[in-house]
């Protein structure tokens, strides 16, 4: 008992400290300077145990949860607590038992719900504190990214009940002109139009929609002044190149439905580290693992936990109890890892690189990398096909950045029980040029999968390349058909 009160009043005041410093972009850059981080993760561990004691005690479902995995009363270690998933906690116990007396607050509440790219959507409750901290935020990022006002945002995730598009403009509707569009490219064609090339734009979209857009718009978007914010999945490198010949910055926010979103941020550096990851494979591969870097942000731990399992997926805890339910060492099925600042600094430099030259100033915000959902990849012989790698294919090839649309991913066994990759590609709506032959396409692709997947190449030596097949779809035909354009692509066949 004594050391719950301890530990509420500690936590109390910290929480008054971090609303003082939370006002200011200046006094929050403090809290990313070097010597603040290790005091950062211990605070951040603290809050963690303070959601456990209250989500054991008043949560059902998490309370229920913990019986069923035999975790004894009184224990405390978070590496030690169960880890939770939407298939032994979000989907076992009911949307009221997850939240905190099992009931929903009476007031000030919002129910997002999922995209369902892996299944069947899930809804989550937030409260109006946590959506309060959640904009304060995405404030201070806005200011300390942009320092602009009177800049035009225009909001093109998907709205309604899905989180991201709808968290974005009650987040930021304070902080500039704010127009919700949706993902509607004659929308937002229509108010860049209306509004003319004299103002700055913020936009936020899906990567796939704002490629689309910037390929078939009738406007001249050189002459706008416009930066892009993207989010609900990674972008390429290449892809990155292709939109900056129309936008000043391309930044990508990381989140997720499930927790909430902006848990991590590009920054100067991260988007830096990732180029010369692109030219040393060799660095890749000793920083992150893997010869294709990931997506790499930085995060505060004073809000967020996050840990790595033995099989490389991410697990988040998130430090606030004023949620309207607890969310602890939630696995979100996202492949990647975790490092200290300092961590990088000495990799790099083991390398012969000085992190300073990489970017200035510099946040020391921990590194969080992300490589894609680990139950979004195929497996073919052993190794793991992301969607990330076809996308990289893509993107990287001058032609097909601008020919095709989207793709699917899928693997089968033919009526000789062999094991076949199928990567089926749809064509953009108005074709711009012909193609390349089938055969050509299956030559570029199936390089190009030797060359980002280091797994693929090896497995490769086990099959004919005659194994990965190339099918060619029409827009929105075949399994692209129906396509409902308020939620993110489907990359991998169901």
């Amino acid at each position: 008992m004594i050391d719950r009160l301890l530990t509420g009043a500690t936590l109390w005041l910290l929480w008054i400290i971090r609303r003082i410093i939370s006002l200011d972009r200046r006094a929050y850059m403090v809290l990313s300077a070097g010597a603040f981080q290790p005091l950062l993760a211990r605070i951040g561990m603290l809050r963690a145990h303070a959601v456990y004691l209250k989500a054991k005690d008043c949560c059902p479902a998490y309370r229920d949860f913990l019986a069923s995995e035999g975790v004894r009363k009184g224990r405390w270690k978070l590496s030690d607590l169960p880890i939770t998933t939407k298939e032994n906690y979000v989907k076992k116990y009911s949307l009221v038992d997850r939240c905190y007396y099992g009931r929903l607050p009476s007031k000030g509440v919002v129910i997002d719900e999922s995209s369902g790219s892996s299944g069947v959507p899930n809804n989550w409750v937030r409260s109006a504190e946590e959506r309060e901290d959640v904009k304060r935020i995405l404030q201070l990022n806005y200011q300390l990214i942009y320092r602009d006002s009177g800049c035009i945002l225009l909001n093109c995730f998907a709205l309604g009940p899905w989180a991201t598009g709808m968290n974005v403009s009650m987040s930021l509707v304070d902080v500039g002109i704010l127009k919700s569009i949706g993902p509607d490219q004659k929308k937002l064609e229509n108010s860049l139009a209306l509004f003319g090339v004299d103002y700055r734009y913020l936009v936020f979209g899906y990567p796939p929609f704002i490629k689309s857009f910037v390929d078939t718009t009738h406007l001249d978007l050189k002459k706008y002044r416009m930066d892009l914010i993207v989010g609900g999945e990674g972008i390429s490198e290449p892809l990155r190149g292709h939109l900056l010949q129309y936008f000043q910055t391309v930044i990508s926010s990381y989140g997720a439905s499930d927790l909430e979103i902006n848990i991590g941020v590009e920054t100067a550096l991260t988007i830096n580290l990732r180029r010369i990851c692109m030219k040393d494979r060799e660095l890749s591969q000793a920083l992150f693992g893997r010869e294709m870097p990931p997506m790499i942000f930085q995060y505060n731990a004073l809000d967020y936990i996050v840990e790595t399992t033995a099989a490389g997926e991410l697990v988040f805890t998130i430090g606030r109890q004023t949620s309207a339910a607890p969310k602890l060492r939630y696995n979100l099925r996202d492949m990647g890892g975790v490092m200290t600042y300092a961590q990088l600094r000495e990799k790099l430099a083991s390398h012969g690189i000085d992190v300073f030259d990489l970017a200035t100033p510099q946040s020391r915000f921990p590194i969080l990398f992300v490589y894609g959902r680990s139950d979004l990849t195929v497996p073919f012989y052993g190794a793991k096909v992301y969607p990330t790698d076809v996308e990289e294919i893509i993107n990287a090839d001058p032609d097909l950045v601008r020919q095709i649309n989207s793709f699917q991913i899928s693997t089968y066994e033919d009526d000789a029980i062999d094991r076949r990759l199928t990567i089926c590609l749809e064509t953009v709506k108005n074709l711009p040029s012909p193609l390349a032959p089938l055969e050509k396409l299956h030559e570029l692709i199936f390089a190009g999968l030797c060359r980002v997947n280091q797994d693929f190449r090896e497995v490769s030596k086990m099959f004919d390349s005659r194994c990965v097949e190339i099918r060619v779809c029409d827009f929105e035909t075949g399994p692209f058909k129906a396509r409902d354009i308020r939620v993110k692509n489907r990359y991998v066949a169901q």
